[in-house]
């Protein structure tokens, strides 16, 4: 018997044992032959208080039909792959208040039907989020108990999109978490369904405050002091015309009969296309009008429990669509507005000047306006001379125009003189040359015959 305490062995008068309790003994290592025939009729294992350290890769291929193992309160530091892989049938598995701090992620692959996962109290420092991430979970898992840990990171964005009947049983309070709103959110929000994770451990859910003092303070106190972070509520959904709304019937309980009841009291039935019960419980809903706004109620039922959730629907006058429009009118609008402005500012600042005397559009102080010693400054000079003519004889003697040489013109030959001689008629101002030239011109052209 001292043997079998140590070792875990037994003898061939247990092969029809249903319960085998062997807590509070002394076995430190649990190997493949601690029983040497298979124990089919056992479906439940205590081997609690033991000073457990080991487990064998092979511990339970004798004893594949059992639901319930018991290895809580012993000296377990870390959980091999596939170690639980024989046991198919285990619907609950105690491991709390050992040493573990090591879970291999296929430690528990193979538990197809369990139900319950109790691994609080350990020196567990990884939340295991491949037991209830959609594509990896355990189907059948409803408990999940992570508390009392080393857990100082959650996957929060991973544990805020889980169906409620998950997150009704997972367990994480009393974790070194740091404070911060998304942790905030998250337990707010649990809170506000009234799932049992969060009601039932209330004061254990804390967070570490930041700073040396390393202060504890409860998750649901973070919207008042230091974080101020929002408050959290449960938002109504919002739609607008012609759009198809899916309205979850999120509940705590996993497969659980739901209807559902329209707004005015109608239920769901064939005669209304426009509510249309889905096979996972939810309800579509659409294409929607201002009179589908109200609150939806949808029942669930089953063999333990009974759930009533609530939805609010709030149905806009207007389509997205249109929405859209406006926005692209308002657009358009705003960009013309702006090309005006600023056609407007190149017409005011950036129109070319006509002017004489317009700045970076006049010649240099030194260079004549024309061409060097072109025909109309030899007209001008003649009709200076003729003007002057006509004042001091009183009369209107024959005009003579001259076309002067050029100075220096033979030296040139044929070109022009790019810095010519600066001609006193260009001191007047730009009005007088323009009144000059014309009489010029007129002179020119009139039947006064011309002397040279």
């Amino acid at each position: 018997m001292a043997e079998s305490k140590q070792h875990g062995t037994m003898s061939h008068s247990q092969e029809k044992t249903a319960v085998l309790d062997l807590s509070f003994n002394s076995i430190t290592r649990l190997r493949a032959e601690w029983t040497p025939s298979r124990l089919d009729k056992l479906h439940s294992l205590l081997l609690s208080h033991n000073g457990l350290t080991f487990l064998s890769s092979e511990a339970f291929v004798y004893v594949t039909e059992l639901r319930y193992l018991d290895l809580s309160s012993n000296g377990l530091r870390q959980l091999d792959e596939l170690i639980f892989e024989p046991l198919e049938h285990l619907e609950v598995l105690m491991l709390y208040n050992n040493c573990i701090s090591q879970i291999d992620r296929s430690a528990f692959a193979g538990l197809s039907s369990l139900q319950r996962l109790y691994l609080s109290k350990n020196q567990i420092s990884r939340f295991p989020l491949e037991l209830v991430k959609e594509r990896s979970r355990l189907e059948t898992l409803r408990v999940l108990d992570v508390s009392s840990n080393r857990i100082k990171v959650l996957p929060l964005h991973e544990l805020q999109v889980l169906p409620a009947w998950i997150k009704n049983g997972l367990y994480f309070h009393n974790n070194p978490l740091p404070c911060s709103c998304e942790l905030y959110d998250l337990v707010a929000g649990w809170h506000l369904k009234e799932l049992s994770s969060a009601t039932d451990f209330k004061s254990s859910h804390t967070c570490v405050l930041p700073g040396p003092q390393k202060e504890k303070m409860p998750i649901t106190h973070l919207d008042r002091v230091l974080l101020n972070c929002t408050e959290v509520k449960i938002m109504d959904e919002v739609a607008y015309l012609e759009q198809f709304l899916v309205l979850d019937c999120d509940t705590r309980q996993k497969d659980m009969k739901k209807t559902w009841e329209l707004p005015q009291n109608s239920s769901v039935s064939r005669a209304n296309k426009t509510a249309v019960m889905r096979h996972d419980g939810s309800l579509q809903i659409g294409p929607l009008k201002t009179e589908d706004s109200g609150v939806y109620t949808c029942y669930a039922t089953s063999d333990s429990v009974n759930e009533t959730l609530y939805v609010t629907v709030v149905v806009f006058n207007s389509t997205t669509s249109g929405g859209l429009e406006n926005l692209k009118t308002a657009y358009t609008t705003l960009v013309a507005c702006l090309v005006s402005v600023v056609m407007v500012l190149i017409y005011l600042y950036l129109t070319p000047c006509r002017c004489a005397f317009c700045p970076g559009n006049g010649l240099e102080k030194n260079e004549p306006r024309d061409s060097p010693h072109s025909s109309n400054v030899s007209i001008s000079q003649a009709h200076e001379e003729t003007r002057q003519e006509r004042v001091e004889g009183g009369g209107f003697p024959y005009r003579h125009v001259a076309f002067l040489e050029p100075k220096d013109q033979r030296e040139q030959n044929g070109q022009l003189n790019p810095i010519g001689e600066e001609d006193e008629e260009w001191k007047w101002s730009s009005m007088e040359r323009r009144k000059s030239d014309a009489e010029s011109v007129s002179s020119v052209c009139s039947d006064t015959p011309m002397v040279v």
